[in-house]
């Protein structure tokens, strides 16, 4: 798992699959692992739960030292806000964390107001980007 994604990670990303709907969603916690296929749900092994992950194109060479594919998988702990909106993160967000309307295949995506717990920017009021009640 590594927070820091570099675009070039993102390379041989051809989808996004969403397991949830992330219009509900402020944020998700994204991560880069090392899995045994290029597409398929992955097993997830952490707290809390797998809300997406990324598929790879053909092109996508796994490790030569593990035979493994670097891949994106999108997840939440049960403390995040969606759960818990009240809680640790009830404004600012983790690290790992990113707005999934920001998301797309070879994109990390980026931290929002949304994402952050604070109110909408103008920008965001301009592409009709609206926070939940």
């Amino acid at each position: 798992m590594s927070a820091l994604i570099a675009e070039d990670d993102l390379a041989h990303e051809e989808g996004l699959v969403w397991l949830e709907d992330i219009s509900r969603l402020d944020y998700v916690r994204q991560s880069l692992d090392r899995l045994p296929t290029r597409r398929g749900k992955p097993a997830y092994h952490r707290d809390g739960r797998l809300v997406g992950y990324a598929r790879l194109g053909a092109a996508a060479k796994p490790s030569r030292s593990s035979g493994t594919f670097r891949r994106r998988v999108f997840w939440l702990l049960p403390h995040d806000r969606d759960a818990d909106p009240e809680g640790l993160y009830a404004t600012g967000a983790p690290a790992e964390a990113v707005d999934p309307r920001t998301l797309t295949p070879g994109n990390k995506g980026h931290k929002t107001e949304r994402s952050e717990g604070g109110p909408p920017s103008s920008a965001m009021r301009e592409m009709g980007i609206t926070l939940p009640p």
